[in-house]
C-alpha cells in the first residue's frame, strides 16, 4: 500500500547548545583522545552541509550532512569508536558475531570497502566481515557510481562498525533513489539473511513515497533516520514498524559524557498513520516518532570517493546505523517489532533521558525519543 505521510508543527525538545556541546575525539585505538573542535553554530543545527543537496521534497535523499569546520584533512577529528562505546556502555568487544546487519543505499560507492578498513585500521576495529550487493543480491553488476550517495555509504558502514565491529555488514546498492529500487534492495537485505536493516535516507512531504508492505518482515528490526530537516516527519521513518531514530548533540567534561535533543532531528506526529497500539500518548493522535536516538553532530569519518580524506559528519544517518549495530550486540532483532521496544516503560531505564529537561511527556520528546542506549537492555 502507498503511503501518504501527513504531519502538523507542534512543540518538541529542541535544545539549546554552549559554545562546549561538540567536542570531537581524535587519534587511534578504541578509546579516543578528546580535544575542543567547535564547528560553527549553523553547521551543529539543521543546515550543516548535506551529501546530497538539492533534492526536492518528495524525492527520496541520503541524510548525509557534512560538517568539517575546516575542509578534509589528513588528521582525524571527530567522535570515535570509542566515545560511543564508553558513552552507551555497550560490550562491543565482547558481542555481535554472527548478527547481520544490512544497510540499503542508492548507486555505488567503488572505494567503500577499503574506506572501510582505513576507518577499522584508524580505531582498531579489526577487519570487517563486510560483503557488498547489488539490489538483485548479487555481488557483481553494482549500480552507477554516485559520490553525494557515496558518503552516505561511507558513514552507514563505518557507523555500524563503531558499535558492533564483530557484526557481519551487508551493504545492499539500489540502482538509484527511486522507491521502487531502494524497496527491491529493502527485500533483497531480508532475503540474504538481515533480521536487521538500517536506512539512512528520507522522502520528506506528503508525497506517496514507497509502500508499508517493505517494512514488515516478521523477525526484521528496520530502523530509519528521522531526518535533518527539525520537526517534521518523512517516510520510511514514520511506518509504524520501522524504529524512528532521531539524533542528539554528544558533550564531555573529563571522563563524562552527556547528551541533549539535536534540534535538526526530525520527528513529530504522522496524523496519516494509525496510531500503534503500543503508543499510549495523548499529545499525537497518529503515529508519534522519533523513537530513540543517538549521536548526530561531528563524528569522525573517512570517504575516499568524494572528499579524498577524514572529515566530521553529521545527521540522522549516523544515528541509525549507530543504534543497527546496538541491536546487534542484543542478539536479539528477530524478536523486536519496530519503535515498540522503546515504549515499553519497563525499558526506560535503559535509556539516557536526552530531552534537557523539555520534553512532551515523560522522558519523551520528538527531536529525541525516548533517549539514547544505556545498555543493550532497551534493544
Amino acid at each position: 500500500m502507498k503511503v501518504s505521510i501527513h504531519y502538523f508543527t507542534a512543540h518538541y525538545c529542541l535544545g539549546v547548545y554552549a559554545a562546549a556541546a561538540i567536542l570531537a575525539g581524535c587519534g587511534g585505538g578504541q578509546a579516543s583522545t578528546v580535544a575542543n573542535l567547535v564547528p560553527p553554530q549553523s553547521q551543529i543545527t539543521r543546515a550543516g552541509v548535506p551529501a546530497c543537496p538539492n533534492v526536492a521534497r518528495g524525492r527520496i535523499q541520503c541524510l548525509a550532512l557534512i560538517q568539517s569546520p575546516s575542509g578534509i584533512s589528513p588528521a582525524v577529528a571527530g567522535w570515535a569508536p570509542g566515545d560511543f562505546q564508553a558513552r552507551y556502555k555497550l560490550p562491543s568487544v565482547t558481542k555481535g558475531s554472527g548478527q547481520i546487519v544490512a544497510l540499503v543505499d542508492a548507486y555505488d560507492n567503488p572505494n567503500v570497502a577499503s574506506d572501510l578498513a582505513t576507518y577499522r585500521n584508524e580505531f582498531g576495529l579489526g577487519t570487517a566481515k563486510f560483503f557488498k550487493y547489488n539490489q538483485k543480491g548479487r555481488q557483481s553488476n553494482y549500480p552507477s557510481g554516485n559520490m553525494n550517495w557515496g558518503v552516505e555509504i561511507d558513514l552507514d558502514t563505518e557507523m555500524v562498525s563503531a558499535t558492533c565491529p564483530l557484526c557481519t555488514i551487508y551493504l545492499v546498492e539500489a540502482n538509484s533513489n527511486e522507491a521502487s529500487d531502494l524497496e527491491a534492495a529493502e527485500a533483497e537485505a531480508v532475503k540474504l539473511g538481515a533480521h536487521i536493516v538500517s536506512n539512512g535516507w528520507v522522502c520528506y512531504g506528503t508525497a506517496s513515497c514507497g509502500n508499508d508492505s517493505g517494512f514488515d518482515k516478521p523477525g526484521v528490526e528496520y530502523l530509519a533516520a528521522s531526518g535533518d530537516d527539525g520537526l517534521g516527519v518523512g517516510f520510511p521513518a514514520g511506518l509504524a514498524d520501522v524504529a524512528a531514530i532521531g539524533g542528539t548533540v554528544l558533550s564531555k567534561n573529563g571522563s563524562q559524557y552527556s547528551e541533549m535533543a539535536w534540534s535538526g532531528g526530525g520527528g513529530g506526529c504522522a496524523t496519516g498513520i494509525k496510531k500503534p497500539k503500543w503508543q499510549h500518548d495523548k499529545i499525537c493522535s497518529g503515529r508519534a516518532l522519533a523513537d530513540a536516538s543517538a549521536v548526530a553532530t561531528g563524528v569522525a569519518e573517512y570517504d575516499s570517493y568524494r572528499y579524498g580524506g577524514w572529515l566530521m559528519a553529521g545527521g540522522t544517518s549516523v544515528s541509525a546505523p549507530l543504534l543497527a549495530g546496538a541491536f546487534g550486540l542484543a542478539g536479539n532483532a528477530t524478536h523486536q517489532k519496530g519503535g515498540r521496544t522503546f515504549w515499553e516503560s519497563k525499558h526506560h531505564k535503559d535509556l539516557y533521558d536526552v530531552c534537557a529537561g523539555s520534553c512532551l511527556f515523560s522522558t519523551y520528546s520528538y527531536a529525541g525519543g525516548w533517549g539514547s542506549p544505556n545498555g543493550i537492555g532497551a534493544l
